[in-house]
């Protein structure tokens, strides 16, 4: 069985149409990457599949471990398993960032019938955490994302992820912002945490991220809907000619 299943997937903002008829199969153990040009609906994509407000799915479907996801609101699809890494993660002055990531760990560990973490417990488990993706124990001190570096923003992310163990990750041009080294970093990240049972899709515009995360299978979209497939060739052919043969198919 599939672990994520994207279906004829149609989603509108407002009253304009982005995705138009997308199909995508993800398995267990996979890297699945997403590239195209500005505007093609690589973001809405991330979005409308973490269950964002206001994207809007007029025909198909979503499916995660066999299960629609559809009727479930933005939490109850985290819970399921389902991680969005933001392009632009957002600060949230005022709430601590231990504090932050125990409510969403125990969120999750509630959902699935395991008992909380005690907060002694909690701080052992992120400052190893932590350690691994090169995270200071002072960002973890500070209120979530505020004062934070570009690259520190996407490392908090991934540990995140970490945290939560999810079994299907989306990053959201994750590469955006970063230099080379916060760029390595982010990715040596992602690449522990890879494992059989958790799926991962990339969104990106540059191919430059996959040198650092080798995807098993890449996809080209535009306008909306997947116009090409291949491996980690087809993003070596876009950065040789760029997406003006892909657009034109579109």
């Amino acid at each position: 069985m599939p672990l994520l299943e994207i279906k004829n997937l149609h989603a509108s903002v407002g009253d304009k149409p982005i995705l138009q008829g997308i199909n995508l199969t993800i398995k267990a153990g996979e890297i699945h990457a997403i590239m195209g040009p500005n505007g093609s609906g690589k973001s809405t994509l991330a979005y409308v599949l973490a269950g964002r407000e206001g994207y809007e799915v007029t025909e198909g479907d979503i499916c995660l471990d066999g299960e629609s996801v559809l009727e479930m609101e933005a939490d109850a699809r985290a819970r399921a398993g389902l991680f969005l890494a933001f392009q632009y993660p957002v600060e949230l002055p005022g709430v601590g960032g231990m504090s932050f990531l125990r409510a969403a760990v125990n969120a999750k560990r509630l959902a699935q019938g395991a008992d909380e973490v005690d907060h002694i417990a909690f701080v052992k488990i992120v400052r190893e955490a932590a350690a691994r993706l090169g995270i200071k124990d002072d960002m973890l001190k500070r209120a979530v994302n505020v004062g934070f570096s570009g690259g520190e923003k996407k490392r908090y992310e991934i540990l995140q992820m970490a945290l939560l163990e999810p079994s299907m990750a989306i990053l959201d041009e994750t590469d955006s912002g970063l230099d080379v080294d916060a760029l390595r970093i982010v990715s040596e990240g992602v690449n522990a945490l890879k494992n059989d049972a958790m799926g991962v899709l990339v969104i990106t515009h540059y191919q430059r991220l996959l040198d650092y995360i080798i995807p098993d299978h890449v996809h080209i979209l535009a306008d909306g809907r997947v116009v090409k497939s291949g491996d980690k060739a087809l993003a070596l052919e876009v950065e040789k000619t760029g997406y003006g043969g892909f657009t034109d198919a579109a």
